[in-house]
């Protein structure tokens, strides 16, 4: 790719309480592309979004964001570039949805950017299915609701660099095609989004690009055709699969054998 990359992750590992949990992981993440991370419960998908958001400080390494250290930017600056969905979302008070969207507004309060809020949280809460919910308060809401919200709040804050950690893990099929359509467009708006996901054949579907890790280890980087492959993910996993490419070789579907 000719463009810069907006996420450098450079020979990054993570150590916590004796224990290695990211090792010596190298990748990027390019302006126009979703990067899917996939992997086995325990591989550190997490953990390494967190060090991509500055969130989580490498024990080794360097992560970049926009050409500069992740960690080195103030809170306001870094909430500019780079907008986070992590696996909770739970909120203490009973915020409104609409409240909840317009958080994600909050780094933009003191900029010229601030007079398209209006625009950006209704655009936000259309694209997530949840205009109708504007009223209700947060912690009334069902588990994919309230996923929902928190994705829209993600989307409101309109940053060059997405991060999403789980975003269709309490979502039915509907709005699973739903979410991973909307990260498809943002990205195809220029910006760089990296998403976790559990369901291969889900990243397969969407991501131009999988990284997959195994222990803290990325064991394969690539297009979903190169990476997810049988062999390699009966391996990971420890689960025989076929994969079958009959409808798009270039998005695979991955099928247990029962």
């Amino acid at each position: 790719m000719n463009a810069s990359p907006m996420i450098d992750v450079q020979s990054v590992g993570l150590v916590l309480d004796g224990r290695a949990i990211i090792k010596n992981v190298s990748l990027q993440v390019f302006p126009g592309e979703v990067l899917a991370l996939v992997g086995p419960n325990g591989a550190g998908k997490s953990s390494l979004l967190s060090i991509m958001a500055g969130d989580t400080p490498a024990t080794s390494g360097t992560a970049l964001l926009s050409g500069s250290d992740v960690t080195k930017y103030r809170p306001d600056q870094a909430a500019r570039l780079r907008a986070v969905l992590m696996q909770s979302n739970q909120v203490s008070f009973p915020f409104t949805v609409w409240e909840i969207v317009e958080m994600g507004r909050a780094p933009w309060s003191r900029t010229a950017s601030r007079g398209e809020d209006n625009e950006a949280i209704a655009d936000a809460l259309g694209r997530a299915d949840v205009e109708s919910l504007t009223e209700r308060r947060f912690n009334q809401l069902s588990g994919g609701e309230r996923a929902r919200v928190s994705l829209a709040r993600v989307l409101a804050q309109r940053t060059p660099v997405v991060l999403l950690d789980e975003p269709t893990a309490a979502l039915d099929l509907k709005h699973q095609e739903s979410v991973m359509t909307t990260v498809r467009d943002i990205a195809n708006q220029g910006r760089a989004v990296v998403v976790v996901v559990h369901d291969l054949s889900v990243a397969a579907g969407y991501a131009d690009r999988v990284a997959m890790l195994d222990s803290g280890r990325l064991e394969a980087i690539g297009a979903p055709r190169e990476v997810i492959v049988s062999e390699r993910v009966s391996r990971i996993y420890g689960l025989e699969v076929d994969i079958d490419v009959a409808g798009n070789p270039l998005r695979p579907i991955v099928l247990p054998r029962r």
